[in-house]
């Protein structure tokens, strides 16, 4: 008989669904952030993820690529965070 889900968890996977993009690089770096960083990181670390992840994909694109930086400081500083986390 399997465990039941912790709330938690059901919370990682509503997260980890909406880190699909549909680029992949995109996914790539948003799952980056969940697998090395999401579970060490504060809640104020996490809110500014949540934050990027409502972000449209053709801004969250250009951001992550360097063709633009973002207004929010601490998005910038959350995306120099994911691109420096192991592959």
């Amino acid at each position: 008989m399997s465990s039941p889900e912790t709330p938690l968890s059901d919370e990682l996977k509503r997260i980890r669904w909406r880190c699909r993009r549909g680029m992949k690089e995109l996914d790539q770096l948003m799952l980056r952030y969940l697998d090395h960083a999401w579970a060490t990181d504060s809640e104020g670390e996490r809110a500014v993820f949540l934050r990027l992840l409502d972000t449209e994909d053709d801004k969250l694109w250009r951001w992550s690529m360097g063709y633009e930086t973002p207004d929010d400081v601490q998005i910038g500083e959350l995306l120099k965070r994911i691109h420096a986390l192991p592959r």
